[in-house]
């Protein structure tokens, strides 16, 4: 019998997110599931909205292969093909387990930049970000209980009352944090070993409310390119192309990170990752988290960016819709909790104090600070 919290999931990603019409042509991309429960549903669901579902079933492994093993050639004709297919849909899912989330770390940097240059960068943010209504999330799997310190079945319950959150409630919550940012000229952020500005004058502003990601919750825009100045130290790990960074500090001289470091033995794979192109050391967006319903990391970009008073500050690639003119194939979303336990911290919108210690001061933002821990 299937888990009812699996058809109420699919009924998130098919109406709320991808908002399918019939005849309308749906990707739903699997990568390393436990079972194709979910792609089984959102199959039918989307037959029974009279949509034309595809279904494309990948394992980390086999990619792992193909990316150490492949060169140009084999990379652009990868692109190629699967960008033929893109182009030809209407929607995309894209659900991502782990068997292993450390299954690329031992992939040459060198071989990632070819694969994110001729693969990734072309099908995904060429043609799937900018032409389709797309939405992307994690599914549970034991590694993932596992990172978040929870048991396995703890972490379903956590992550099915997450991901079918109340995204109409959360969208009308985020209107006036949305207003306030379009007003502002410049941003300060401060905190331990942080004091960071620079301006958003003219950049729109993007709140998200369960289009995109699941789960969701947060409002993004992106710097001025050339107007970020200071130092910021994030203080909470990552993952990126397979490998964890801890304690990445950036400094920045005029829009560009001059100095970048990180306290576990792998600044020459951070830096290496910020030389993959002249825009991999700007930043591409900038996010505030709204999701009071994940406090705690859990090495998952698409959780751990969500976090109740967190921010994040994204090297590389600015989206079309908050675009600063920045491009690149990386974009790599790192965060900074300012919560009292992480250290604290504020953001200010030009002479005012928007948010302390991860709670936001003025009386119209009250709403988004209802389930976090102060």
């Amino acid at each position: 019998m299937l888990d009812p919290r699996i058809r109420q999931l699919a009924e998130v990603l098919i109406d709320h997110s991808c908002q399918l019409k019939p005849g309308e042509k749906i990707l739903i991309e699997a990568f390393d599931l436990p079972d194709p429960a979910i792609v089984c549903c959102l199959v039918e669901l989307a037959r029974e909205r009279g949509g034309l579902p595809h279904v494309s079933w990948k394992n980390n492994l086999i990619t792992r292969s193909l990316v150490r093993a492949g060169d140009e050639a084999t990379f652009a004709l990868l692109g190629e093909i699967e960008v033929a297919a893109m182009k030809k849909m209407d929607a995309y899912i894209g659900i991502r387990g782990a068997t292993n989330t450390d299954e690329m770390s031992d992939v040459p940097a060198s071989q990632m930049k070819l694969f994110q240059e001729q693969y990734w960068g072309r099908v995904h943010l060429d043609v799937r970000v900018p032409d389709t209504r797309w939405v992307v999330l994690r599914y549970p799997t034991p590694s993932m209980a596992q990172a978040a310190q929870r048991s396995t079945p703890d972490f379903e319950d956590f992550f099915f009352r997450v991901c079918t959150a109340d995204y109409p409630k959360m969208a009308e919550n985020q209107k006036p944090l949305k207003a306030r940012m379009e007003a502002a000229e410049r941003v300060r952020i401060v905190a331990p070993n942080t004091d960071l500005s620079f301006s958003i004058k003219d950049i729109p502003v993007v709140p998200c409310f369960g289009r995109r990601n699941i789960p969701d919750g947060e409002i993004f825009t992106a710097p001025v390119r050339d107007s970020v100045n200071g130092v910021i130290s994030y203080n909470t790990a990552t993952r990126y192309q397979g490998v964890v960074f801890n304690r990445i500090r950036f400094e920045f001289k005029d829009g560009r990170i001059e100095h970048a470091e990180c306290a576990n033995g792998q600044n020459k794979r951070l830096n290496e990752i910020l030389d993959s192109d002249d825009g991999a050391r700007y930043i591409g967006e900038w996010s505030l988290g709204l999701n009071n319903e994940v406090q705690e990391p859990m090495l998952d970009t698409l959780f751990d960016e969500k976090i109740g008073g967190s921010m994040h500050l994204t090297p590389g690639n600015a989206y079309d819709t908050a675009d600063n003119g920045n491009r690149s194939s990386v974009h790599w979303d790192i965060v900074l909790i300012q919560t009292p336990k992480r250290g604290g911290g504020e953001i200010w919108f030009d002479d005012d104090l928007i948010r302390k210690d991860g709670m936001f001061l003025p009386g119209d933002l009250q709403p988004l600070n209802v389930g976090l821990e102060s």
